[in-house]
């Protein structure tokens, strides 16, 4: 690095972990991963101390979430005059916060007194930071570095292994390997680095190959389910003038083919303006969606009572039978913070307060549960946000054969947004080892199968009817819906393990 770079380290370490976002979904230039890892690490390594190693992290990771989770500001101009104002906020906020989360593993990693330790201990930092970034302030794990691997199904296989946390820790090891051979330029470095960046995502796609191979599911079952996608822009969504219309649109387009070969009809979140467990009138017409032996999923704002006199609203999806009786019904139990409620309202100042009011407050459902239905496949059920989090699903024995997200991304419009939020579906299926069937009022619907093959999608915000036959086998036992994340934390404390081994065996050789 000649002496220009290292002197304005900050700026380009913010331009690689900017440029790192075109690896993510959709885009998926993945060879730019060898570029910023190994530029970072190289940073790291020069940092002369701690603070300068924490900057080079946190101006990597500014980047990196400030544009990587850019199609936020879609959201903020659904009401433009009221919330417009707040892109450039949320812009400095994501990156200022969420940047902490590679700021901290760079200094931790600047412990390691040697470039080999570094190297180990960058991976095994970011990705213990990764895991606990699901955790904080209710969590957040979105733009995982191992979705970057998600443009091939061979893989992403291992996630059946280690998760999502086990594909960001690899992603690491194989991008930032070329920095071994241009610290020290010498033929070992170079064997080195080529068995890291060739050979070892050559083992991981055979295993990946082999496996999908062995687990071929090509027979289908003689159920099939029909996904509504009406594409219904959120700026008119809640408008009480369209409501009756939109209404309409679902139970026209749940029509559009005939329903008598028709297992269940799967509508998106919040699809029906109505509550439907208390107006009897519109329950009486949505049974004109409903298949003559068979069920429809919708999702809506569900009422109940909160014994002081006034009324909780939660995220719910229900379940109707032919006949308009409710069967089932599930409350979202993980909200979106500042989306679904505001954490702290009470205490927000006074300038934020008339933006903070056009966000409900939804309350939290009692948790996951498992609905059974004659003749179906055991379902369970997750409402948009909750599918983006790795085993935070359905634990090993209460795993049901099927899982239903329902979602509505039109907040995002034509964006990175709704393709990353279709990859999260794609993961969970392979990490879990289920089928998931995803609803989308705007966004992306379609069926993906437990090894993450999808098998049928429509078009981003395409106006469509989609009818998926289910595969014979729904799910299957993984070691990661087994174990959780254990395996993966284990890798990382043993990597951090090995990383002082090699400072001590080091500094050793030099006395």
């Amino acid at each position: 690095m000649n002496n220009f770079i290292l002197k304005h380290y900050k700026i380009f370490s913010f331009l690689l972990g900017s440029l790192c976002v075109q690896a993510l979904p959709p885009f998926y230039h993945w060879y730019l991963l060898f570029i910023c890892f190994s530029g970072v690490l190289l940073f790291i390594n020069r940092a002369s101390s701690y603070r300068q190693a924490f900057h080079c992290g946190y101006w990597f990771g500014f980047g990196y979430f400030a544009f990587g989770l850019g199609w936020i500001h879609n959201a903020l101009l659904i009401e433009p005059a009221q919330t417009g104002w707040l892109i450039p906020i949320v812009f400095l906020a994501a990156g200022g916060f969420l940047g902490l989360f590679i700021g901290i593993p760079a200094l931790l990693t600047h412990y390691s007194k040697n470039f080999p330790a570094k190297y180990l201990s960058l991976a095994a930092w970011i990705t213990i930071f990764e895991w606990l970034r699901s955790w904080i302030l209710t969590g957040f794990p979105w733009n995982l570095f191992g979705t970057c691997l998600t443009f091939n199904l061979e893989l992403i296989q291992t996630a059946s292994l280690w998760g999502t946390y086990g594909l960001s820790w690899l992603t690491i090891i194989i991008a930032s390997a070329p920095a071994i051979w241009l610290h020290h330029k010498n033929s070992k470095n170079l064997i080195i680095t080529i068995c890291l960046c060739g050979i070892l995502p050559v083992f991981v796609f055979v295993y990946g190959h082999y496996r999908i191979k062995n687990l071929e599911n090509s027979q289908l079952s003689q159920i099939t389910f029909r996904l509504v996608q009406p594409n219904i822009s959120q700026r008119i969504k809640w408008s009480p003038e369209f409501k009756q219309k939109h209404f309409k649109d679902y139970i026209d387009l749940s029509n559009q083919q005939p329903l008598q070969n028709i297992d269940m009809v799967i509508w998106g979140e919040t699809a029906s303006p109505y509550a439907l467990d208390k107006d009897k009138f519109a329950l009486q017409q949505i049974k004109q969606a409903i298949p003559p032996t068979g069920y429809l999923t919708t999702g809506q704002i569900r009422y109940a009572d909160d014994y002081y006199g006034g009324w909780k609203a939660y995220n719910s999806s229900l379940i109707i039978n032919n006949k308009g009786t409710i069967e089932d019904f599930y409350d979202k139990s993980h909200l979106v913070p500042f989306g679904e409620y505001i954490p702290l309202r009470e205490w927000l100042p006074d300038f934020i307060k008339p933006v903070a009011n056009i966000i409900g407050t939804l309350k939290q459902g009692n948790g996951h549960k498992v609905i059974k239905l004659n003749s179906l496949p055991s379902i369970g059920l997750l409402i948009c946000y909750e599918i983006i989090f790795p085993h935070h699903i359905f634990k090993a024995h209460e795993k049901p054969q099927i899982l239903i997200n329902l979602t509505n991304d039109s907040w995002y419009g034509i964006s990175s947004g709704p393709y990353q939020h279709f990859i999260s579906a794609k993961l969970r299926a392979v990490e879990e080892g289920i089928t998931i069937v995803r609803s989308a009022g705007s966004g992306i619907s379609g069926l993906i199968d437990f090894k993450g093959k999808v098998l049928a999608q429509t078009a981003l915000s395409q106006k469509a009817v989609l009818d998926i036959t289910l595969p014979q086998q729904l799910a299957i036992t993984t070691l990661y819906n087994t174990v959780g994340n254990i395996l993966i934390l284990t890798i990382c404390i043993l990597t951090l393990i090995i990383s002082h081994f090699l400072c001590n065996k080091m500094q050793q050789n030099k006395k």
